[in-house]
């Protein structure tokens, strides 16, 4: 069994959860419960664990405070990490810039069955949580101008500074990403995604399949073909439909 910690101050959302996991993930155990931080730190302390639930906002802090004072403690996290959230969106921005599951509250059971399928994989894997750091270096920073990403795979966790991304490509429900001085890396999420979280870092959508950022252009090719040349020597498509709107991005760097 995997064994989980849930905190948070609603005791009704913890009643539910739990109901929900034996329904939907039986192989993840609740063996404790806190409701604010300092219970939270002490049973989490006391208890072995694999998997934290943590609600973001409670009477005496938030779930990042316990996250702060566990490595002030310990050095590190072993366990994986699950935010329960309220729909607080520079929290959830966070998240996904830092590769880190959440659910939303009322949490919903297709929610709920994918991200615990991804823990169960997690546990299994013995993953690192080094992203559990850069959410932390996030959200002290107190802006969503965040400079580092995770990308997680079953490579591993990487951390790429967000200027080293040159371009993204979809290759079906999955997004390859050129990353300065690195090979490729294919992660399990859908281009549009990155375009969500990209898009106010320089970057641009000019193709169904492309997503570049503007900072690595080096030539727009009108001629041969509607295609843009990138810094790395690779060509990009541009569709029809983008062709105005790039051209006059292009006027503005």
């Amino acid at each position: 069994m995997i064994k989980a910690i849930l905190i948070d101050d609603d005791a009704n959302l913890r009643i539910g959860l739990k109901s929900m996991l034996s329904r939907y993930a039986p192989q993840i155990e609740v063996v404790g419960e806190g409701e604010s931080v300092s219970s939270g730190i002490d049973i989490i302390e006391s208890t072995s664990s694999d998997v934290l639930f943590l609600d973001i906002q409670m009477g005496d802090g938030t779930g990042f405070d316990i996250l702060e004072k566990l490595i002030q403690r310990n050095g590190k996290i072993d366990q994986q990490i699950v935010f329960i959230t309220a729909f607080e969106q520079y929290a959830i921005k966070a998240f996904r810039f830092s590769a880190l599951d959440y659910l939303l509250k009322p949490v919903d059971p297709e929610d709920l069955k994918q991200v615990t399928d991804k823990i169960v994989q997690a546990v299994i894997k013995n993953s690192s949580n080094e992203n559990v750091g850069i959410l932390l270096e996030n959200i002290r920073k107190k802006t969503d101008e965040f400079k580092r990403i995770v990308l997680s795979n079953s490579d591993g966790t990487h951390v790429f500074e967000v200027t080293d991304i040159i371009r993204c490509e979809s290759e079906d429900n999955y997004t390859k990403f050129y990353i300065k001085n690195h090979k490729p890396v294919l992660i399990s999420k859908t281009l549009k995604e990155y375009e969500e979280l990209l898009s106010p870092h320089g970057f641009e959508r000019v193709h169904q399949s492309h997503l570049i950022n503007m900072a690595y252009v080096k030539a727009f090719n009108k001629t041969d073909g509607l295609f843009v040349e990138m810094n790395d020597l690779s060509k990009v498509p541009v569709s029809v439909r983008k062709k105005d709107k790039f051209k006059d991005l292009l006027k503005t760097i």
